[in-house]
């Protein structure tokens, strides 16, 4: 019973959490993440940029080499995972 008590415990803290909006990134880094994905052969999708403080950036739907793809890139601009979208 105690375990049960704890597992919707802890299922509640999950779902009270706050959700944390991802952020347009300012121009600049628009361009950087830009001539990132050409640089790997890919072009277009739609940015963001993760606003929990981490400086991760998302590309969604990026075509490359004629598929397409979610791009994750670290606050440093190095592509840190490609998906198959």
């Amino acid at each position: 019973m105690m375990k049960q008590l704890m597992i919707v415990a802890f299922a509640a803290a999950l779902c009270g959490a706050p959700a944390f909006a991802d952020e347009k990134p300012s121009d600049d880094e628009a361009a950087k993440i830009k001539a990132v994905l050409t640089e790997w052969g890919c072009e277009g999708g739609t940015y963001e940029k993760e606003s929990e403080a981490s400086g991760v950036f998302e590309v969604d739907d990026a075509k490359c080499h004629g598929g397409q793809y979610d791009v994750k890139l670290d606050s440093g601009f190095k592509v840190t995972d490609i998906d198959s979208d």
